[in-house]
C-alpha cells in the first residue's frame, strides 16, 4: 500500500480540523483510497496548541527548513493563513518538489502566478480547493466537471459572515450593529470583520473562482468591491416589500471577450435559489452554455468543512501521476483582448430622503429622465416634513445611475441619497 507522509504548517482551526480528519478517518482512507496518509510533522509556534490536539512533541517542526529537508513528506499542507510568512514557506516547499494544498484565499488571489511558476520549476502540485466556499466542491467542479461549457456566470454567496449577518437583520429585524456584534460573539465574526463586511474576503474568491470559470487570470485588484456596512434596517425592510431580499452577492460575467467582475450588497428576488441561503451558509449558482444552471450549497467555513476540502485535495494530488497548473496563461493578467468592465448594466434601488413639498417627486424624476435612467417602481413614506422615496429602475447603465444622483446631491441639499443597490435579474 502508497504510504504518503504530510506536514501541517498552522495547527489552528482548519490545521487542526485537517489533522483530526488524517487520523480518525486513517483507516477509512486506507480502505476506500488505497493510501496510508501518515502526519509526519507539524509547525506552529505554539507548543501547547500542537500538544492539545494529541500531536506528538517528536512530530514538532522546529522550522520549515526541517520540513523541506526531510525527504520522506512529500506533501505539506499551509493553513497558517495570510500572506507571509506563508508565502515564503510555501515556495520553499514547492522549490523542495513538495506538492502543498492550502486554504489561503488571499495568498492564491495575490500570488497565484508566481507560486504556479515556482511550483513547475520544483516539479511539484498547487492545490487549493479549501480556498473558497469551504468544504463545497466548487474548484474540483470548475477544473473537472464542467470542461464542455463555456461558463457564462458564476454568481455566489461565498462569505459566512456577512450572510449570517444580512439573514438576523432579515429575519429577526437586527440592526447591522447588533447582528455584527452577535456574530462575533459566536465566532463568525473577528474581533476586526473589516475583510468579510467590506467585501475584501469575497473579493479573493471570486477572483479565483471567475479565472477558473473563464479561463484567464482576473486579478482580485479588478473586482469591483462594496461591503455592506451602509445596508440599513430600512433597506432590509424596502427590499422585502419590493419581493426581495439582500445578499453579498459576488458575481463573475463574461460575454466573449468582456468579463465583469464584482462584490456588492444586491436585491435578490425571493423565487431566487439563493435567496433561501440563510445564516452562515455559501452557494454558487453557476450558469454553463450546456449544461445550464446549477448551483452548489453548503457550509463555507469551519475546521470541519474546509478540512474536508484540505483532505480532498491531498488524496487528489497523492493519486496524480503529475501535477496540474492552470489552463491558461497564469501570469497574473487577462489575456489580450479581454477587456474588464468597469461600468454594468442592471436595476438598481435607490432611497432618497427629502423635503416632502410639490413638486420634489417631478424633479427627481426629470433627473433620471434627463440621464437615462428609467423608473420601474417607487414607493414613497412621509413623516415630519420629510419624506423617504424608495426607487427601482428599469435595467441602466451603472455610469448614468452615477451621474443622475451626483446631480441631486448637487442640487439644493434639500435631497440626500441614502443608499444605491443593485438588483440581480
Amino acid at each position: 500500500m502508497k504510504t504518503v507522509n504530510v506536514a501541517i504548517m498552522g495547527i489552528g482551526t482548519v490545521g487542526g480540523g485537517t489533522y483530526r480528519i488524517l487520523t480518525e478517518h486513517r483507516d477509512f482512507l486506507m480502505k476506500t483510497q488505497g493510501i496510508d496518509f501518515r502526519v509526519k510533522k507539524v509547525l506552529d509556534k505554539n507548543l501547547e496548541r500542537i500538544r492539545s490536539f494529541g500531536i506528538p512533541e517528536a512530530a514538532a517542526a522546529s522550522s520549515p527548513d526541517e520540513i523541506a529537508a526531510d525527504k520522506d513528506i512529500s506533501l505539506v499542507v499551509e493553513t497558517m493563513g495570510g500572506v507571509e510568512p506563508a508565502k515564503t514557506f510555501i515556495e520553499k516547499m514547492l522549490l523542495a518538489g513538495k506538492d502543498v494544498v492550502t486554504a489561503n484565499k488571499e495568498l492564491i488571489s495575490k500570488h497565484w502566478a508566481s507560486l504556479e511558476a515556482t511550483a513547475k520549476k520544483g516539479g511539484a502540485g498547487l492545490y487549493f480547493e479549501a480556498s473558497c466556499v469551504g468544504g463545497v466542491p466548487i474548484i474540483r467542479a470548475l477544473q473537472e466537471s464542467l470542461q464542455a461549457n463555456l461558463i457564462n456566470s458564476i454568481v455566489g454567496i461565498i462569505n459566512g459572515t456577512t450572510n449570517y449577518i444580512l439573514t438576523k437583520m432579515t429575519e429577526e429585524g437586527m440592526s447591522y450593529e447588533a447582528a455584527l456584534a452577535e456574530a462575533q460573539q459566536l465566532g463568525y465574526a473577528e474581533f476586526d470583520p473589516t475583510a468579510d463586511v467590506e467585501g475584501f474576503d469575497a473579493s479573493y474568491k471570486l477572483s479565483i473562482l471567475s479565472s477558473l470559470a473563464f479561463h484567464t487570470c482576473v486579478p482580485y485588484t479588478c473586482v469591483y468591491r462594496e461591503g455592506i456596512t451602509k445596508v440599513t434596517k430600512t433597506d432590509i425592510r424596502m427590499a422585502g416589500e419590493m419581493g426581495y431580499v439582500i445578499k453579498l452577492l459576488a458575481i463573475g460575467k463574461r460575454a466573449r471577450d468582456r468579463i465583469e467582475v464584482r462584490v456588492h450588497p444586491t436585491f435578490v428576488p425571493k423565487s431566487h435559489p439563493l435567496a433561501g441561503v440563510g445564516g452562515s451558509f455559501n452557494a454558487v449558482f453557476v450558469n454553463g452554455d450546456f449544461v445550464d444552471d446549477l448551483m452548489f450549497y453548503g457550509r463555507g467555513a469551519g475546521a470541519n468543512p474546509t478540512g474536508s476540502a484540505i483532505v480532498s485535495d491531498i488524496v487528489y494530488a497523492s493519486k496524480r501521476v503529475s501535477p496540474l497548473y492552470s489552463d491558461f496563461d497564469n501570469n497574473g493578467k487577462a489575456e489580450d483582448g479581454v477587456e474588464i468592465a468597469t461600468d454594468f448594466v442592471g436595476k438598481y434601488y435607490i432611497s432618497i430622503t427629502v423635503n416632502d413639498a410639490p413638486g420634489v417627486l417631478a424633479a427627481l424624476s426629470n433627473v433620471f429622465a434627463k440621464n437615462n435612467v428609467s423608473i420601474e417602481n417607487l414607493i414613497q413614506k412621509g413623516e415630519k416634513g420629510r419624506a423617504a422615496i424608495f426607487f427601482l429602475t428599469h435595467a441602466c447603465n451603472e455610469s448614468d445611475v452615477r451621474r443622475a444622483v451626483a446631480e441631486i446631491e448637487s442640487q439644493s441639499g434639500e435631497s440626500r441619497v441614502e443608499n444605491i443597490i443593485r438588483v440581480l435579474e
